[in-house]
């Protein structure tokens, strides 16, 4: 599958489509990333409907190379720098990009992550001390780590899997420390705790969002507290990596712990199906199009903020087997077949409000 993303990916930015207004995308992940490629995949669908031409350059999770793509995006000259970026503030890298982009006369949206509130002080809000910041927008992240921590919570509980002390034993392997979206998920993870007195936090490590790093982890914390029924990750490769760990140990995940993921790959889908993970929150991907359908609408005389400048909107969508199933046969390689035309207010006037949530898409 990742081949198959790879060649289409491929060829979506090496084939420069004739279109009103150009958008360069740095995107934090790795061009061999099933979650980032396809994040790209959609954005280049939406660019196509909006005619939109769509430049997309990977960091390879190199969050310095973050900085220098978007300098080299800056270093052209200004008939051929593209209109707008959207930026993601992995590792709080947004910050720096913004002072690049606003240097050049380069408007930037916001897209996944935004500017935390701790860097405020310098980087105020959109449209102010840096004017070509036009704006953010987020998945309401808390929604995920709170659903599928709820819903590991509430499995835990119907399969008795208190310990001795009668109490319900959580580990989490979260993002990282400073990304936006890490923080906040992990905030939803911990809300969901607190409305349960008899369920504990054991230990929370931070995997990277990577596998091979979280089954490391793993392996340490299953020896720390043997106890531990639950493992909540904050992605789908690190609950990968934690399954793993448990697998070589010669138990199965779904039956010895229960586990929990986000994102919407097709292997998570395949375990949600299977039994091993427990539940799956997801669709936030689509965050890159719905950006495009906002710029989109800028470009054309509907400016977004008439619901504000940052927006935190409700897109994940928790996930059964049922769904799974369902998701695997309409969506081919995650990419939906979603006409983004009908999302944009600027080609519908009626329209006062984005509804960007993942659901209605999976509805019959």
């Amino acid at each position: 599958m990742i081949t198959r993303l790879l060649c289409y990916a491929f060829l979506a930015l090496t084939v420069p489509l004739a279109a009103a207004f150009s958008v360069g995308f740095v995107n934090p992940g790795k061009s061999t990333e099933t979650y980032w490629v396809t994040v790209s995949q959609v954005m280049q669908a939406a660019a196509k409907q909006l005619d939109i031409q769509l430049e997309v350059v990977y960091a390879e999770r190199d969050h310095l190379r973050m900085e220098g793509l978007t300098q080299d995006f800056a270093n052209r000259p200004p008939d051929k720098r593209p209109e707008f970026l959207i930026l993601t503030n992995e590792r709080r890298m947004g910050g720096t990009q913004l002072k690049i982009a606003e240097q050049a006369g380069i408007n930037v949206l916001f897209a996944f992550s935004g500017i935390l509130d701790e860097d405020r002080i310098e980087y105020a809000t959109p449209r102010t001390r840096y004017p070509h910041w036009l704006g953010t927008l987020e998945p309401h992240a808390e929604d995920a780590g709170y659903q599928t921590m709820e819903a590991l919570i509430v499995e835990g509980l119907r399969e008795h899997r208190q310990g001795a002390d009668g109490k319900l034993h959580v580990v989490a392997i979260a993002g990282d420390r400073s990304t936006a979206v890490s923080i906040r998920r992990n905030a939803g993870m911990l809300k969901a705790i607190a409305a349960h007195t008899d369920v504990v936090l054991d230990q929370t490590v931070f995997g990277d969002w990577q596998r091979a790093k979280a089954a490391e982890q793993a392996n340490v914390l299953y020896l720390r507290y043997p106890g531990t029924q639950l493992v909540w990750c904050g992605n789908d490769e690190m609950a990968f990596g934690a399954m793993d760990a448990l697998k070589a140990s010669g138990k199965q995940p779904g039956r010895d712990k229960l586990f929990s993921g986000i994102n919407t790959s097709r292997e998570a889908m395949n375990d949600l199906i299977a039994g091993q993970l427990t539940t799956l929150s997801g669709g936030h991907y689509m965050t890159g199009a719905w950006a495009l359908v906002m710029l989109y609408d800028y470009k054309h005389g509907r400016d977004f903020s008439s619901e504000g400048l940052e927006l935190d909107k409700p897109m994940f969508a928790r996930f059964r087997a049922a769904d799974a199933r369902k998701y695997l046969e309409r969506f081919t390689d995650g990419v939906p077949d979603v006409d983004f035309r009908r999302f944009s207010k600027a080609l519908n006037p009626a329209l006062k409000q984005y509804d960007f949530r993942f659901t209605q898409l999976l509805a019959p």
